[in-house]
């Protein structure tokens, strides 16, 4: 047998053993490392990407203001203002870092998904490319919903601040409010896929879901208004309704997808979890 076959054969019966769920602690941890230096390799060509187009990206995040400027009928100009001199370099490293996570997201939930896969059994992880597609396409919508909240929540603060008050941004703390608001649309929409993965891997079940379902009201409430930076009740609004829609869905999806495990008995949680995790599965 030559070197090569044998680091062939090495390599997959270290796959066969990843596939089987029988990792070490370690293992895990080495395989941690492996998808978390991935993941900041897309960021990091996501955040030159960005850099490169900063100009176009800096316009489409400031045409909320000018539009929000148009609809008051305002005379000031749609401008942002520097008021300290390496502000400007600050600004480029920020919307870049952040336009780099947005664009690497699809690489983040793949290598997310595939550290988690020893965790589930062989016939749930053929949903490793419909939980990708829906994580990603839940982020842009969660970021779209953000892009087109922000102008309504500027437009409210605008007019609380009243006619007597002038309005004068900066590029830092503008940049700032419009990226995290979209951020935590984004993010905000990832929860249904989490709730979902925690049934898959039998943490929860949807009956647990159902039962806590008032209780679920309150901690969306409290989670939207701890992650949008703007604290508005539009913005609450916007975000509170879609995550208990999603709630709902996923005590529906989670019953379809976990019918089968009906008939079996409730398990602590201890015996859930997988080893790795202290638990005794």
């Amino acid at each position: 047998m030559t070197a090569d076959t044998a680091g062939n054969d090495s390599s997959t019966a270290q796959e066969e053993h990843r596939k089987a769920g029988e990792m070490t602690f370690w293992e895990h941890l080495a395989e941690l490392r492996t998808r978390i230096i991935r993941s900041l390799i897309a960021i990091v060509a996501g955040t030159i990407v960005v850099a490169i187009l900063r100009d176009r990206v800096f316009d489409f995040f400031l045409d909320p203001y000018c539009q929000v400027l148009e609809d008051i009928d305002s005379d000031e100009p749609c401008s942002l203002y520097i008021r300290d001199p390496i502000e400007s370099f600050r600004v480029v490293i920020k919307v870049s870092f952040f336009g780099g996570l947005a664009i690497a997201m699809p690489v983040i939930l793949w290598q997310l998904w595939r550290f988690i896969t020893p965790a589930l059994k062989a016939n749930e992880r053929r949903w490793a490319v419909p939980f990708v597609t829906a994580g990603l396409i839940l982020f842009s919508s969660g970021v779209a919903l953000g892009y087109w909240v922000f102008p309504r929540a500027l437009q409210f603060f605008i007019e609380v601040g009243g006619d007597n008050i002038n309005q004068l941004y900066g590029p830092s703390e503008y940049f700032s409010l419009i990226i995290f608001l979209m951020l935590s649309f984004g993010l905000g929409f990832e929860f249904p896929i989490l709730l979902i993965f925690l049934q898959l891997a039998g943490i929860i079940d949807y009956r647990s879901l159902a039962k806590y379902r008032r209780h679920a009201i309150v901690g969306i409430v409290v989670l939207a208004a701890v992650i949008t930076p703007t604290g508005d009740p539009v913005t609450l609004g916007a975000l509170s309704i879609p995550l208990y829609l999603f709630y709902e869905a996923s005590i529906v999806i989670g019953w379809f997808l976990t019918r089968h495990r009906r008939d079996q008995p409730n398990r602590s949680l201890r015996d859930r979890l997988p080893s790795w995790l202290g638990g005794n599965r």
